[in-house]
């Protein structure tokens, strides 16, 4: 088996509440999540993409799709997210597992590098560019230990812990206070937290379909959020609360 140091895993199911196959939505002819999945094949410090979905019969094409876009795939549990993203990293046992999700489809594969860079430099076994959330949202990147990942799975308990992937490392990790995890946070020099690029509602596609049109798919995510300001479009999601399936989970705790 070859060795894998680093492996990206993007979440992706159809099944969406708020905007059920989002994800398979298309600009310029190419779905949202190709979209995502072309950015992320850019990054220089992953050595195996995947995209993990799950059992339900609904996600057979997201699985049909990333055959035909030559993407490895895993699938697990609707609602455990947690263990559907252990059981998608375990066979493959890499040091390193980096989180994302395929609804940010204009996430920049060099912000993705540069997150990987700072927690293998330091050596933490959680980094991201969200325990300060200045970034756009819709960029969001989490690199973690498979270790990290696998004490995660065997301790977390709480249905918030197991329906989102990251909770528990994040509230025992260093930066909050915790002494199970170490941990960095990527900064921001500025606090962009107001800008979404993610795809919740089908505003969110509509802003991203503008920006799409008028700058394609290759810029950074900083030009993005540039274009997004400049022209005044922060309006059209602003109402939209950042991490709204977290909070409903730790509602449901």
């Amino acid at each position: 088996m070859e060795s894998i140091n680093t492996l990206l895993i993007s979440q992706a199911r159809t099944g969406s509440t708020r905007l059920p196959n989002k994800v398979l939505l298309k600009i310029n002819g190419d779905e949202l999540l190709k979209i995502h999945v072309d950015r992320v094949k850019d990054c220089k410090l992953v050595d195996k993409i995947m995209v993990a979905t799950t059992v339900a019969p609904e996600d057979d094409v997201i699985i049909s799709l990333c055959n035909q876009w030559d993407v490895s795939t895993s699938r697990g549990s609707v609602d455990d997210v947690l263990d559907r993203f252990y059981q998608a990293a375990k066979n493959i046992n890499p040091k390193w597992v980096v989180r994302i999700t395929s609804d940010c489809p204009l996430l920049d594969p060099a912000l993705i590098d540069a997150v990987i860079a700072l927690a293998q430099v330091n050596d933490v076994d959680y980094c991201s560019n969200i325990l300060v959330e200045n970034f756009p949202d819709g960029q969001d990147v989490e690199v973690f230990k498979f270790e990290a990942l696998k004490k995660a799975w065997t301790e977390a308990k709480l249905k918030s812990e197991r329906e989102h992937v990251t909770p528990f490392i994040r509230t025992n990790s260093s930066h909050n206070g915790g002494n199970l995890f170490s941990s960095i946070n990527f900064p921001c020099a500025y606090d962009f937290s107001k800008i979404r690029m993610t795809v919740d509602e089908l505003v969110d596609f509509e802003l991203i379909n503008k920006v799409v049109t008028n700058l394609g798919v290759k810029q950074n995510w900083l030009t993005y959020t540039n274009y997004i300001i400049e022209n005044q479009l922060t309006s059209i999601n602003a109402d939209i609360i950042r991490n709204e399936g977290m909070l409903k989970s730790l509602k449901n705790d």
